[in-house]
């Protein structure tokens, strides 16, 4: 019977570990999965989490196995098992150097010949990437330093914008970097904290520094014209409009946190961009950064959309206030239209319940207005112990 010698194949946002030996002679300069043999009463789990940490210096976990296994020499043969860091960073030791991998730079190294046959199953497995948090239609993934996303009709519009934006040299936003081999778009990974845990309400700080972003968007677009198609059709600017996002909302934003607090470094999910007016991303915006689909106090309501306002400049809190009900009213029909016409984002929307969710919500605000507008009227101070998340 065969000794086992058991590879790991390292993943981490979508690359894997690759490490450089330096003996015996005949492999060295070559790349290779770190591993080693699998020692009497041990498991090959075991042997990979006791050979990472030898010669890499940290823990890892075994998730899966590659298939197969490949014959190195009379008596042995290796396997390859797929593992996760859980602590530490991965530091040569026993190589001279190691390096991430992406599925397109596998075959930028030099693997040696044992480890080749794991590469197809590998590349296939790190193109699925990992799921990012954010976002409500769901499909994208991190691969290394990009992110990967299912494209549709609306793309060339959206990557337009994209271009447009960098070519103005406005900061935040993905740089476009071409379409996969699975077809997806990729476009650069913006790092920074998402605001995804449940309940969590955007501190004072970032919400400042989402409408300092918004406004600068807005004045960047300006001008900026394109027929589309965009993800709800094709139309030229009207009077007074510009292309929206039409989605900003914290779970589409990356936070950056600093000596002096937090505040929006990158905006993503541009897939339902498209001609609108300032006032509408406003309200959207309302909608999800005061929140207004929650019911809280409404002296708090009233200040963070006065927040709102005065940071964005030439708006009124009333007016945002005004549009936050059409704007979603909006929204319903739109993913009620996609869902109908079968797009795949808005099906998705609807195994969260939406939008008969939404729905509900923006009845009940509705049913709230009166006393937010008596408190916007009253300009009531705010309780600071509210405005914090």
């Amino acid at each position: 019977m065969a000794l086992e010698v058991a590879a790991a194949a390292i993943v981490r946002h979508g690359r894997v570990l690759a490490a450089r030996r330096v003996g015996p002679a005949d492999v060295a300069g070559g790349w290779e999965l770190p591993g080693g043999k699998v020692h009497a009463g041990e498991t090959a789990n075991d042997a990979v989490v006791r050979e990472v940490r030898e010669e890499l210096g940290c823990e890892v976990v075994v998730v899966s196995s590659l298939a197969g296994c490949v014959p190195i020499k009379p008596g042995y043969e290796l396997t390859a098992h797929v593992a996760a860091v859980v602590s530490g960073e991965p530091t040569p030791r026993e190589h001279d150097a190691v390096r991430w991998l992406g599925p397109e730079e596998l075959d930028e190294v030099d693997w040696l010949p044992s480890d080749r046959p794991f590469l197809a199953e590998l590349r296939a497995r790190l193109l699925d990437g990992q799921r990012l948090e954010g976002g409500n239609v769901g499909g994208a993934v991190r691969v290394g330093p990009t992110v990967r996303r299912p494209t549709g009709p609306w793309t060339p519009a959206v990557h337009g914008l994209l271009r447009h934006l960098r070519a103005v040299g406005f900061d935040g936003v993905p740089e476009v970097l071409g379409v996969d081999e699975r077809g997806r778009e990729a476009l650069t990974y913006l790092p920074g904290r998402v605001i995804t845990v449940d309940g969590e309400m955007a501190a004072l700080d970032v919400l400042v520094s989402a409408m300092r972003w918004l406004r600068r968007y807005h004045d960047a677009v300006e001008g900026y014209s394109s027929d589309g198609p965009w993800r709800w059709g094709s139309r030229q600017l009207a009077a007074g409009e510009l292309i929206c996002h039409h989605d900003f909302a914290p779970y589409n934003v990356a936070v950056s946190s600093s000596a002096t607090g937090e505040r929006v470094v990158g905006v993503f999910d541009w897939d339902v961009a498209g001609p609108g007016t300032r006032l509408e991303d406003l309200a959207f915006a309302a909608w999800n950064w005061v929140p207004l689909h929650r019911a809280l106090p409404p002296h708090q309501s009233a200040y963070r959309l006065t927040v709102m306002a005065e940071t964005y400049g030439d708006v009124s809190a009333t007016d945002i206030l005004a549009g936050v009900g059409p704007r979603i009213d909006r929204s319903v029909r739109l993913i009620r239209h996609g869902q109908a016409a079968g797009d795949t984002g808005m099906l998705n929307l609807g195994k969260i319940g939406e939008p008969e969710h939404t729905a509900r919500a923006v009845a009940d605000l509705r049913s709230r207005l009166p006393v937010i507008e008596r408190a916007l009227a009253a300009a009531a101070p705010e309780d600071p112990t509210l405005s914090t998340s």
